[in-house]
């Protein structure tokens, strides 16, 4: 499994666009194949800046999500509203504590 994490900066005046667009898609987005769980995170500090936090079972499931048609939807969208550059990670998790 891997974990995919994406820090999005958004312009303020914007903030509600991509909430539109997140809780239109989200559901599209946890229903691709490989994909186990889907969160949206704000900063408290900057609420500018939202994270999505996901779990794929691998890698080529995550990329065969960013090579569909539902991405070339939802992605040219958003990134019309950042801010700045988003940045992202793809990681393993090591432990879990309950």
């Amino acid at each position: 499994m891997i974990i995919r994490i994406v820090k999005m900066t958004f312009k303020p005046e914007r903030i509600n666009d991509f909430k539109a667009i997140f809780e239109a898609s989200k559901e599209k987005i946890r229903d691709q194949n490989g994909c186990n769980y889907l969160c949206l995170l704000q900063d408290k500090n900057n609420t500018s800046v939202f994270f999505t936090y996901s779990y794929w079972d691998n890698e080529t499931c995550l990329n065969h999500y960013r090579n569909s048609d539902l991405f070339g939807q939802v992605w040219p969208k958003t990134k019309a509203l950042f801010a700045q550059k988003p940045e992202a990670w793809t990681v393993e998790q090591h432990h879990e504590l309950k």
